[in-house]
């Protein structure tokens, strides 16, 4: 017993890192509140300190913000380009976090895809989640900054007929969803890459085998996930609009990898959505990494498996930019 218990624990430098984090009184938490613990998780994981924790960016990579300029409001993209030359496949990438989070989380990720995929991957800086911004918002800001981008594909120095999108968990929603309206607009996507994803915000959500089997991870609990849902579908919005679980066909999409850390409330969404997009047809792999939990890929200086996760992701984009 004692053996099965301890197998089924992150990594211990991620619990006593996590040992020091007190987890908010979410349901007593103020609009103000909100925006301080967003300001001050992002604070710290853009510290040089928390390069420890997610990692050293590729050195072949050239890393700046760039501004993307829509007709009503502008956002942020942190762009990766590496050192090749000549039109590039572009990777539309969106950070994890919903109401916290922040593209530089993952620059260790996004750089290494960059180089080793010889990849323009651009990150949306979303707005995040509050109480009077739901997910549909942080959707519009992906979907936009891919059209925005695709349409210019001269300018950003891509190549439009090799395009993927990929996204980390509440980003894997807006990925997904992303490529629901690519395939429903016409635009050809080659890939995309969902990394524990979240795909359900129905009444379902939390009805997983994996959500009671990991209710209080360090990186991801139950409660985290209740507060997630009241967040992203307001009372009287659909949640079967923003979850791609629920989509009325997802025929016609991409070839998809699934990466999955079987320690994670959110496992079983990921598992969910294979299934369904097996059974209409589409082309899905599923990597799954034991004694991972959820967020791991943005932790590598933690979690050693988030180098296997890596080079999986690595080969399935070089696969399908082919």
């Amino acid at each position: 017993m004692r053996r099965t218990a301890l197998s089924q624990q992150p990594p211990l430098g991620l619990r006593l890192v996590y040992a020091v984090r007190k987890e908010p009184d979410y349901r007593t938490m103020s609009p103000a509140d909100l925006t301080a613990l967003g300001e001050t998780a992002n604070r710290i994981v853009t510290s040089r300190l928390a390069r420890l924790m997610t990692g050293l960016p590729h050195s072949g990579v050239t890393i700046s913000w760039q501004d993307v300029d829509l007709a009503d409001r502008t956002i942020r993209v942190r762009v990766y380009r590496p050192q090749s030359t000549g039109k590039l496949p572009l990777v539309l990438h969106v950070h994890g976090g919903g109401y916290v989070g922040t593209a530089v989380q993952c620059d260790w990720i996004n750089s290494h895809v960059a180089a080793r995929v010889s990849a323009v991957v651009v990150s949306v800086e979303h707005r995040l989640m509050d109480h009077d911004t739901p997910l549909a918002a942080i959707v519009d800001d992906g979907w936009d900054v891919l059209r925005h981008v695709y349409r210019r594909a001269a300018d950003w120095g891509i190549d439009p007929t090799r395009v993927a999108v990929a996204g980390e968990s509440a980003g894997s929603m807006v990925a997904a969803l992303s490529a629901l309206r690519a395939r429903d607009a016409g635009m050809s996507l080659r890939a995309q890459v969902l990394v524990n994803p979240c795909v359900d915000v129905t009444s379902t959500a939390l009805d997983y085998d994996s959500m009671r089997q990991y209710p209080n991870t360090p990186t991801l609990t139950l409660e985290g996930m209740e507060f997630f849902r009241e967040l992203a579908v307001p009372d009287g919005t659909d949640p079967r609009t923003v979850s791609p679980l629920y989509a009325a066909t997802l025929a016609g999409l991409p070839p998809t990898l699934i990466v999955i850390p079987t320690l994670d409330p959110v496992a079983d969404h990921g598992r969910a959505y294979a299934e369904r997009l097996d059974q209409q047809g589409v082309s899905v792999a599923v990597s799954e990494h034991p004694k991972a939990g959820h967020a791991f890929i943005s932790m590598p200086g933690l979690v050693r498996q988030a180098r296997p996760a890596r080079d999986r992701i690595v080969q399935f984009l070089c696969e399908r930019f082919r």
